[in-house]
């Protein structure tokens, strides 16, 4: 067992006769966890596992298999159930998987989807891979991000880079004294794999894993915000890890008098841009939410606001186990737990920064010690007057409207900026929608406003290829269906503004 892990499994024997993991099918203690990760360790070395891929759903078995491979040292492979068939295709033979974990109970119906894979014990397929590529020393996890465009991109990591993000985390909950973390993201995301599953056990809290259609997600990326906040009333967590779309539901839910669930003490949202305002919100009706940032190159959270230590705006302070610079051109750059290298490319050292800082592709500043995120570097478009805009600044803007589920905005060399809106009803009026951007409009320079706008023929979403896994634009995709019908020269039929001088509270 690797030291790293071997400190971290052992120590969670402190915890004792306390409940560990919670699922459909029951729990488990902390101290009946050893027992069940090391039935899973027996298995993998029964059928001589290597890099092993989990395709299965949020539950007790993901977490279980997922331990016992970080206790082996074998590398662990999570499939996105959210990726394309294609893109699954491309995970499991660019990191050279042999071995496929998934449900039991649709091992043969798994083995059909998946070729060349063959069943040697209950939920346990085998394949001899085509290639197996080398991978950097000390790897044990090969995350995909799904990026922007093209296939998803392997992240290789060590397991001391997890733990040492996962015990930053830890120790804020601790403090707050979390004693029931709910995992409502997939654990296939590696921010509820380290942030929820390995810091909530290390904090000594339980880790209830439910299926992500009893969350309120579907396979094909959708979200049922009614689902989501039955299910977090049934459950009653202390902590959750929420996207900006989940936490606009709890806040708007709150708002129509719908109250949230009695004993939240810490939210933690990422995973793209957060508008002020929705934090402002969610203050003033008492949500203890808190804005971090991280990204898959370093191990997921980097930054992050604390009871102790917040400033709304800010995605919070670095974390102990990081340490942070902006660069001469304003990109953030981290020294700390990150990644090993990417999946078949160069080595890391010749992608850091005086042979130690990460180049994040964000743009940021500090104030008094707080990071302030600008955006993506390579997002900012800049408009026909010469005028730099970050498009997911004006996004998060939009969104805050009520009728305003999604929104895309582009305005590279354009006279005026493009947005492309997703609304949250069907029946949504092109009025509402009207005034919608209007009211984002009346809090942003005239230069970031968005001119005209057009409705979108169907959400954004991963199965469709406009979102990524994580919930973040694809915006190459977006430009190329959208910008043909658009009418950039004028002649598209949206709705064009000029006055936006009434700005609304929402």
């Amino acid at each position: 067992m690797p030291d790293a892990s071997e400190s971290f499994l052992a120590g969670l024997a402190r915890h004792g006769g306390r409940p560990a993991l919670r699922g459909e099918s029951g729990e488990i203690a902390f101290d009946r966890l050893p027992e069940a990760v090391a039935a899973c360790r027996g298995v993998l070395e029964s059928v001589a596992a290597r890099r092993v891929a989990l395709a299965l759903d949020n539950g007790l078995q993901w977490a279980l298999w997922d331990l016992a491979l970080l206790a082996d040292g074998r590398v662990c492979v999570p499939l996105p159930g959210f990726f394309s068939p294609a893109q699954q295709a491309h995970v499991l033979d660019s990191a050279g998987v042999d071995t496929l974990i998934v449900d039991p109970v649709a091992a043969s119906a798994s083995a059909a989807v998946f070729p060349g894979f063959v069943p040697v014990a209950p939920g346990i397929l085998r394949r001899v891979p085509a290639q197996v590529p080398a991978l950097p020393t000390g790897t044990v996890k090969i995350t995909y991000t799904s990026g922007t465009t093209g296939q998803p991109k392997g992240v290789c990591l060590s397991a001391a880079a997890q733990l040492a993000v996962a015990r930053s985390v830890a120790r804020i909950g601790e403090a707050g004294a979390v004693e029931r973390h709910l995992g409502v993201l997939p654990l296939a995301t590696l921010l509820e794999n380290i942030a929820g599953l390995y810091a909530g056990l290390l904090a000594g809290a339980c880790v209830e894993l439910l299926p992500m259609r009893t969350i309120g997600f579907s396979g094909g990326g959708g979200f049922d915000p009614a689902r989501f906040l039955q299910t977090l009333h049934a459950r009653r967590p202390h902590s959750l890890i929420l996207l900006p779309q989940m936490l606009l539901a709890l806040v708007g839910a709150a708002e129509q008098g719908h109250a949230p669930p009695a004993g939240l003490r810490f939210v933690a949202v990422g995973g793209g841009q957060v508008s002020a305002r929705l934090l402002q919100r969610a203050e003033a009706l008492g949500l203890p939410v808190y804005e971090g940032y991280g990204l898959s190159e370093c191990a997921s959270v980097v930054c992050l606001n604390t009871p102790a230590a917040r400033r709304v705006g800010t995605v919070g302070r670095p974390l102990p186990h990081a340490a942070l610079r902006i660069a001469d051109d304003g990109e953030v750059q981290v020294r700390g737990a990150h990644m090993l290298g990417y999946l078949g490319e160069a080595p890391l050292a010749d992608q850091l920064v005086a042979g130690e800082w990460l180049g994040t592709g964000d743009l940021g500043h500090f104030e008094d010690g707080f990071l302030v995120l600008h955006g993506r570097r390579k997002h900012q478009f800049i408009t026909a007057y010469g005028r730099n805009v970050n498009p997911e600044w004006v996004e998060a803007e939009l969104v805050q409207q009520g009728p305003i589920a999604q929104a895309w905005v582009h305005g590279e060399a354009l006279a005026e900026n493009l947005a492309v809106l997703v609304p949250r009803r069907a029946d949504c009026s092109d009025a509402e929608l009207d005034a919608a951007v209007a009211a984002a409009n009346a809090g942003l320079p005239d230069y970031a406003r968005a001119g005209r706008w057009l409705r979108a023929d169907a959400p954004f979403t991963p199965a469709n290829g406009l979102l990524t896994a994580n919930g973040r634009l694809r915006r190459a995709a977006l430009a190329a269906h959208y910008l043909p019908r658009s009418g950039a020269d004028g002649a598209a039929s949206c709705a064009t503004f000029t006055s936006f001088s009434d700005e609304i509270d929402t």
